[in-house]
């Protein structure tokens, strides 16, 4: 990797001010959160309800914590597919990002990352809030429980950003990867647990999406950090995520190599 540390934790520092420069979209996004958090405790409570006060596992509570850590999370994991390097690469900027003395592939991720850390400030934290003192949710049994947690939720963010990453580099042999983006935004979510847990899937479809890093990005952060799962169980999760990571992390860089060779900038 090219660069020092301190040049990447500048780059993450950077990334970190970008996103507080965007308050009325925090806002805005805080406002899409709550509402449709609200929405999702409707009806997932009233099923929850209907199956006699458990499904799957799940009792209102713990169903309420998954609802809001997951709404929270929704404005730091990149589960919509878009990302900088996207249009850089389509635009033929790319070729100035390949002459730094950075690595591209870390140098776009740190930064994506640090914006991501601080979407958890304006819509995160406040998501959690509302849900623990309007609905209410399970919390850890231990303490520990929160530092893993904290943990996993970062392991999330960064492979969210490092898929989207992978998923940019088609746009050296695609030129524009909007229609690949947009597969990503439809299955990423729906394997993720965006919409309903995973475990309430069918036992197939559950073993399909653990086959998949999408449960490391937002699923398995939401049953650590709630305290859903504990003990050998959570640390498995982290391991899984840590594993997903760096496979992501392994295609990313070959597939940068390989289109940096590929690359045609067309213009003068």
């Amino acid at each position: 990797m090219r660069g020092s540390g301190r040049t990447y934790w500048r780059l993450l520092v950077a990334g970190f001010r970008r996103g507080s420069t965007y308050r009325l979209a925090a806002l805005g996004g805080l406002v899409a959160n709550a509402t449709f958090g609200l929405l999702k405790v409707a009806v997932l409570l009233a099923t929850v309800e209907a199956a006699g006060g458990e499904l799957a596992g799940y009792d209102a509570a713990r169903m309420s914590a998954y609802i809001w850590l997951s709404q929270g999370l929704l404005g730091s994991v990149n589960l919509f597919g878009r990302t900088d390097v996207a249009e850089r690469i389509k635009t033929g900027d790319i070729a100035v990002d390949f002459l730094r003395p950075l690595d591209v592939q870390a140098a776009t991720i740190t930064t994506a990352v640090g914006q991501a850390l601080f979407a958890l400030l304006p819509r995160g934290v406040p998501s959690v809030v509302l849900g623990a003192l309007v609905v209410g949710m399970a919390t850890p049994d231990h303490p520990a429980s929160y530092a893993l947690g904290a943990l996993s939720v970062l392991l999330g963010i960064v492979l969210s950003w490092a898929t989207v990453y992978v998923v940019a580099t088609a746009g050296f042999w695609l030129v524009d990867a909007r229609g690949l983006q947009v597969l990503y935004m439809v299955v990423s979510g729906f394997l993720a647990g965006l919409f309903v847990p995973i475990w309430l899937f069918p036992s197939w479809l559950v073993a399909l999406a653990q086959a998949t890093p999408f449960p490391s990005m937002l699923m398995y952060p939401v049953d650590v950090l709630s305290g859903r799962v504990e003990g050998l169980g959570a640390l498995a999760m982290v391991a899984a995520q840590v594993g997903w990571l760096a496979l992501v992390l392994l295609a990313g860089h070959l597939l940068t190599r390989a289109g940096r060779v590929r690359l045609e900038v067309q213009g003068g």
